[in-house]
Parts: C-alpha cells; structure tokens; sequence
C-alpha cells in the first residue's frame, strides 16, 4: 500500500458518525427553515409566484428530509431522490387518486396536490439543483 492509498478518517470526514450527526442536524434544520419559507410565500405572494416557489420548495424539502434519513448520501443522489419523488407524485396525479385523497384530507392535499401541471416538473428541478448546490458550496 503507498502513502497515497492509505487514508486516516478525519473528524470532517462524511463517514465519521459525528459528521452524519452533524449534516443530519444541519438538514433537519433546513426542513424547519424551508417548512417556513413556504408558509412565508404562501401568506405574501399569489399567482406563479406562489405556486412555482413551492413547487421549488417543496423538492427542496424533500431533499433536505433525504438528508435527514441518510445524512451520508452524495448531494447529487439526494437531489435525484428528492426529484423523482416529486416527479413520481406529479405523474401520479395523472390519475385520480390525488384528487379524492385531497377531498378528503388537507394534509393529503398539502402532500399529493390534485392535477398534473406540466410546468411544474421544471420548477421540481429547480429545488433539486438548489440542494445540490447549497451543500456542495456548504
């Protein structure tokens, strides 16, 4: 083995459990804090402005919740997890179940929406490449 090859796990390496602990917080921090903004654009904006925001924000959350659970994960995976997650419900809203589930339940609604919006799928993208890009500059 040369000096090259041999690596000594540092108290900043992401393998170390007080690292995970660490971006774990940081994450769940972020979740509060985009939970937050939502709330915030929802109260002051109308229109596009709103809807697309938190389109953005709502794969933004996600991305920081992918953290949260895997506190270990590369920034670009949780940002593809958090996008096909946020794909996955759009597409589902294809079908109908969105919709009844939102008749029934707020949270539901709040979590699922209720119609397939194509322009959304860009914005969905645009949370994702902000998480990624705000923990690779972090």
């Amino acid at each position: 083995m040369t000096a090259s090859s041999t690596r000594v796990a540092g108290p900043d390496d992401p393998g170390t459990t007080r690292t995970r602990a660490r971006r774990r917080l940081v994450a769940a921090a972020a979740a509060v804090v985009i939970v937050g903004a939502g709330l915030v654009l929802r109260a002051v904006a109308a229109g596009e402005v709103a809807k697309y925001g938190g389109d953005a924000l709502y794969t933004l959350l996600l991305f920081a919740l992918v953290l949260v659970a895997a506190p270990g994960t590369a920034p670009a995976k949780a940002a593809a997890v958090a996008l096909a997650v946020s794909w996955g419900v759009e597409f589902l809203q294809l079908t109908d179940v969105p919709a009844d589930l939102a008749r029934q339940s707020t949270a539901a609604r709040l979590v699922l929406g209720s119609t397939f919006n194509a322009p959304d799928l860009f914005w969905y993208a645009v949370g994702a490449v902000a998480g990624w890009w705000a923990v690779r500059r972090a």
